[in-house]
């Protein structure tokens, strides 16, 4: 016999405004579990992409916020948000690195529940131009517009028009923008809210189906989902001189309700690490 899910037939409130609801909820629907979205939400107090609003807090404790908000508005005793973050990736430099978190609040079984996927895959790019012409159609190829929407804003000043998805609008945008831009320039950079960004958004439900799969796992002490990785040891040998390196060596898994905590090896079984990454060798 199948064991039911302790969420089997609750109901999850989703602290969303841009219909993560769409890509999160088939796969809570394989645990049995609903997702709410309160009718009245506004995660964006919490900050916005687009900066009107600066975000105070980092992104697992503004997660942790946003999920408390539809908590707050729904009285339901489980909440989930999802937080993205956008930058250079810290080892190469240059290339753009999506983050994206996702924590579940259980007031249930006392305890918070995060996973996480980072990605290359993501059109997050900025540009500043003088004129509306200085954008090609193959550098807006390149950033996936007209499928996803862009914005822009006066480069030094404080006009801003998001969500702009034909060429005509980008047109009219960048122009008003310049003319009200000390530096008479426009900045043109990706919406990357999640209903704007086809791309984040298959992150997102990506992101899902990864938190869906630790819920399943059930700590060996107190059974409360969600058992999984919440730490690394790192050391892991160099294959050259066997000095320990910064990649990882084992991994740890614990429980967030009762602090059940076990080392496990690597989980892809690499035993050294590539001496690029040994200071010793590669100082």
């Amino acid at each position: 016999m199948t064991e039911v899910h302790p969420y089997a037939g609750m109901t999850i409130a989703l602290a969303t405004m841009h219909g993560k609801e769409v890509a999160l909820a088939p796969a809570f629907a394989g645990l049995g579990v609903a997702l709410l979205v309160p009718e009245r939400i506004d995660t964006d107090a919490l900050g916005t992409f687009s900066g009107e609003i600066p975000r105070l807090q980092p992104p697992f404790e503004t997660a942790v916020a946003k999920a408390r908000l539809a908590m707050a508005a729904t009285g339901l005793p489980l909440g989930l948000a999802t937080e993205g973050s956008f930058g250079p990736d810290p080892l190469i430099g240059f290339v753009p690195l999506h983050r994206e978190l996702a924590v579940l609040v259980d007031d249930v079984h006392g305890q918070i529940i995060r996973e996480s996927c980072n990605s290359h895959e993501t059109n997050f790019h900025s540009g500043v131009v003088s004129s509306a012409s200085e954008l090609d159609e193959a550098l807006l190829a390149r950033w996936a517009f007209p499928s996803h929407a862009l914005i822009v804003r006066s480069e030094g000043g404080s006009a801003i028009v998001k969500a702009l998805r034909d060429r005509p609008a980008l047109d009219a945008a960048i122009t008003a923008c310049i003319a009200t831009s000390p530096a008479r320039q426009a900045r043109v950079e990706t919406d990357m809210r999640a209903h704007l960004n086809p791309t984040r958004m298959g992150q997102v439900e990506l992101l899902g189906e990864l938190l869906v799969k630790r819920l399943r796992c059930r700590c060996p002490l107190c059974t409360a989902p969600g058992y999984g990785r919440v730490d690394v040891v790192t050391g892991l040998p160099c294959s050259w001189c066997a000095s320990p390196t910064a990649a990882m060596l084992a991994e740890i898994h614990g429980c967030a309700a009762c602090g059940e905590r076990r080392r496990r090896p690597r989980s892809d079984g690499l035993r050294y690490s590539d001496p690029a990454h040994c200071d010793s060798c590669n100082p």
